[in-house]
């Protein structure tokens, strides 16, 4: 697990140089993606204010194709080896660039449609703009998953009860809040949650927000399985 956000902030800091290098599987993308659709390993595209990427990269991973009708309406078949180790983190980000005591909002609502097999976690994933802090908001999780660090106990924050963890990879602080209930739809006040850690715990300072990211982190989906953000909206000012 140590690994994984280090990389994950190395790929994805290259992705837009990286977005017509190697492709990683050859299998087509549903016919629902009427806008845009990659199975290029780091393959990303604007739309209406969201970033798409398909970001394969972990070890190991099989074919991986992402599609998107809207910024905010994506989805992704993969299909990765049943090993361990995450594979890839396929996302919409959303660039906020405001402090936190700065921001008078930060909310969002999701819907999705998950498979009951394999591997994952549904997850927001939230960085500062020095990428010194990451901020992970699981809403669902399935199989043999689980997040970095050690236990905090659990909270009741932004509309929800989350059993939280803190941990590093010696490059950044990780905060890990999973849901305690699994939920495929609803609405996250995230304002309060970074506020939480902020002032209540003081895990971090008054740090500028940079990305707001929501997807799907997968470490295994052996035969194909899809992933559908049914919709996806980030706000906040």
């Amino acid at each position: 697990m140590a690994s994984r956000t280090l990389s994950r902030i190395t790929k994805v800091l290259l992705a837009p140089a990286l977005a017509l290098g190697a492709t990683v599987g050859l299998a087509s993308a549903p016919a629902s993606a009427a806008v845009w659709n990659s199975c290029d390993q780091w393959g990303n595209a604007s739309l209406n204010g969201y970033t798409l990427y398909n970001n394969i990269w972990g070890s190991g991973a099989g074919s991986q194709c992402v599609w998107a009708n809207s910024g905010t309406n994506w989805g992704v078949w993969a299909d990765h080896p049943n090993t361990g180790g995450i594979k890839s983190y396929p996302n919409s980000k959303k660039v906020i660039n405001k402090t936190i005591t700065s921001l008078s909002s930060l909310t969002s609502n999701y819907n999705v449609t998950v498979p009951s097999s394999g591997a994952y976690n549904t997850s927001y994933d939230i960085w500062d703009t020095d990428y010194d802090y990451e901020i992970m908001l699981w809403v669902n999780h399935n199989g043999a998953v689980g997040p970095l660090g050690t236990s905090q106990g659990s909270v009741t924050l932004g509309g929800h009860t989350w059993n939280v963890y803190k941990g590093s990879n010696g490059a950044n602080e990780v905060f890990s809040f999973l849901r305690t209930s699994d939920s495929s739809s609803g609405s996250v006040n995230i304002l309060p949650i970074l506020k939480w850690i902020k002032d209540t715990k003081r895990w971090m300072g008054n740090e500028t927000i940079g990305d707001v990211q929501f997807g799907y982190e997968i470490t295994s989906s052996s035969g194909g399985l899809n992933f559908t953000t049914n919709n996806l909206t980030v706000s906040g000012g």
